[in-house]
C-alpha cells in the first residue's frame, strides 16, 4: 500500500499548508493515540520539537489529540530528535514524537515518530495510523482522558547520555572546538556537551528565534563554521542540522569532511582498536572511494535507498552495527538506536584524541571521487520517470562514463526536488554529466 501522509522521514511540509496544520495535527494525534491503544490500555507518549515558531503551535494540537484519545503526554521542550529517541527508551514511554523539519527552513515544520524502544517505526505502523485518520474520530469520555506534563530535565539526562558514549578514560581538554547547533535544537545541549568532557568552546548558530533555525548556519551551510574554525585557531569545526541528527566536521585548515569520510573514519578507528567490523552500510549516495577503501580493509560494504531508516533496516537485516548517509546521518547502534550528531561527533573525537592524529591523517589513505549533485525543482504533474527523452539522456551519459563512473537520479524525499548525482574520476566530467542531465529534467513538460 502507498502511504498517504508519511514520507521517508515522518509527515513534513510547508506549516499552513495541509498537511501541516494545526487541524491536520490534531487529528494526526488522536488516531495515533487510537492505535496505540489497541495494544496498550494507557499509552505514554513524548514529544520533543525544534526551535521552530510553529512547535508551539503544533505542540499543542498533537498534545489535545493524543489526549483525546486517552493518552498520556510528556512534553521535552526543545530537544535533538535523537535526544527524544534516547528518553522515550529511558522513559519505557510508548511512543516518542518530535516536531521538526530538521535542515528545512523555518517556514517548514514536520513530525516523525520513534517506537519505544527509540527506533523509527515501519510502514506498517505508518499506514495503520493513516487507516485510523480516515475513520470517524472515537474521544474518550472525561474519566478517560490523557494527562499531559512536562520533564524539567530532559536536556540535563540527555546530556549525560551523550557524554557517557565517551570513553572514560579519555578527555577533550586542550582542545577548542567550535561548535555549531544551526539554531536548532541542540542549541542549549551540544555547548554543554563538549565543554563538560573538558574542551574549550566556541559557540555559533546557538542563539535561536524561532525564524533563524539552519538559516546561513548548521550542517547544511557550513561556511561560518569555517571561518570562525580559521579566525579563531580551532582544532575542529562541529556542525549539526536543526534537529542534531546530522554531523558536519570542519579541520583547522577549513577542510570539510562529510559523512561519508566520517563513516570511514568511524569503521577505520574500529579496525585499529581491534574490535570486528564485518561491514558497513552507506546508501546509493555513498562515494565509490569510500566503498573502494572499505573493501581494501577486508570491510564489506552494501548500499540502501536514501534515508536513515533504510540505513537502519539495511543494518539490521544484516546484524552490522555502523552505517550513514553522506549529509551526515551517522549510525552507531553499539551506541545509539539512531543516528545522532552529537554522539557520532564524540566517535570521531575519541578516534582523534585516543590515536594523537587530526581526520585528515586518518582519512589520508581515502580519496574522494568527484561528485556533482543538482538540486532542479519539481513541478506538480511532471512526470519525469516516464520522459523518454530523459531516460535516453541517462543511458548516454552512463555509456560514457563506463566504468569510470556511475548516475543516480532520484526525487527529495522532503522537498519537491529531482537530485541529479553524477560520480566519475575527473570532476569536469562529472559536472559536465550532470548538468546535461540536470538541464533534460527541467524540459520534462507538465502532465497533461
Amino acid at each position: 500500500m502507498t502511504r498517504k501522509y508519511f514520507g521517508t522521514d515522518g509527515i513534513r511540509g510547508t506549516v499552513g499548508q495541509s498537511p501541516i496544520t494545526p487541524d491536520f495535527v490534531l487529528r494526526l494525534g488522536h488516531a495515533v493515540g487510537r492505535v496505540l491503544r489497541r495494544t496498550e490500555a494507557r499509552p505514554t507518549v513524548l514529544i520533543g520539537k525544534d526551535t521552530r515558531i510553529s512547535g508551539y503551535m503544533l505542540e499543542s494540537a498533537l498534545e489535545s489529540g493524543l489526549n483525546s484519545a486517552g493518552v498520556d503526554v510528556v512534553l521535552l521542550g526543545p530537544l535533538p530528535t535523537p535526544g527524544v529517541a534516547y528518553l522515550t527508551r529511558a522513559q519505557r514511554a510508548s511512543l516518542g514524537v518530535v516536531i521538526s523539519a530538521s535542515h528545512n527552513p523555518f517556514q517548514d515544520n514536520g513530525i516523525k515518530f520513534f517506537s519505544a524502544q527509540g527506533s523509527k517505526l515501519d510502514d506498517t505502523w505508518e499506514l495503520a495510523v493513516e487507516a485510523a485518520m480516515d475513520e470517524a474520530p472515537q474521544w474518550v469520555d472525561s474519566a478517560t482522558l490523557g494527562k499531559s506534563r512536562r520533564l524539567d530535565d530532559a536536556a540535563g539526562r540527555y546530556i549525560e547520555f551523550c557524554k557517557s558514549t565517551f570513553p572514560s578514560d579519555l578527555t577533550l581538554k586542550g582542545m577548542r572546538l567550535v561548535v555549531d547547533a544551526a539554531h536548532g535544537a541542540a542549541y542549549h545541549i551540544a555547548p554543554k556537551v563538549f565543554h563538560e568532557l573538558g574542551a574549550e568552546v566556541i559557540t555559533v548558530g546557538c542563539a535561536p528565534d524561532g525564524l533563524n533555525i539552519n538559516q546561513g548556519v548548521g550542517a547544511t551551510h557550513p561556511e561560518l563554521l569555517r571561518q570562525t574554525v580559521l579566525e579563531r585557531r580551532a582544532d575542529l569545526g562541529i556542525a549539526l542540522d536543526g534537529d542534531a541528527d546530522r554531523l558536519q566536521i570542519v579541520d583547522h585548515e577549513g577542510r570539510l569532511f562529510n559523512g561519508d569520510e566520517l563513516l570511514y573514519l568511524l569503521a577505520d578507528d574500529r579496525l585499529h582498536r581491534g574490535e570486528a567490523v564485518p561491514g558497513v552500510v552507506g546508501t546509493l549516495m555513498t562515494n565509490l572511494a569510500i566503498e573502494v577503501a572499505l573493501r581494501r580493509r577486508g570491510v564489506d560494504m552494501a548500499r540502501a535507498a536514501v534515508g536513515d531508516r533504510y540505513v537502519l533496516e539495511g543494518l539490521d537485516r544484516r546484524g552490522w552495527l555502523l552505517g550513514g548517509e553522506s549529509s551526515g546521518h551517522l549510525l552507531v547502534l553499539d551506541k545509539h538506536s539512531t543516528g545522532d550528531g552529537l554522539v557520532s561527533a564524540l566517535q570521531v573525537l575519541q578516534a582523534c584524541v585516543r590515536r594523537g592524529q587530526r581526520p585528515a591523517a586518518l582519512l589520508q589513505e581515502v580519496v574522494l571521487y568527484p561528485q556533482t549533485l543538482i538540486n532542479v525543482r519539481l513541478r506538480a504533474g511532471q512526470a519525469w520517470k516516464q520522459h523518454a527523452p530523459l531516460q535516453e539522456a541517462i543511458r548516454a551519459v552512463e555509456a560514457e562514463l563506463g566504468a569510470r563512473g556511475r548516475v543516480l537520479i532520484r526525487p527529495s524525499g522532503t522537498e519537491p526536488l529531482v537530485r541529479v548525482m553524477v560520480e566519475a574520476d575527473d570532476a569536469r566530467l562529472a559536472q559536465d554529466c550532470a548538468e546535461r542531465l540536470a538541464e533534460q529534467v527541467r524540459q520534462v513538460p507538465d502532465q497533461a
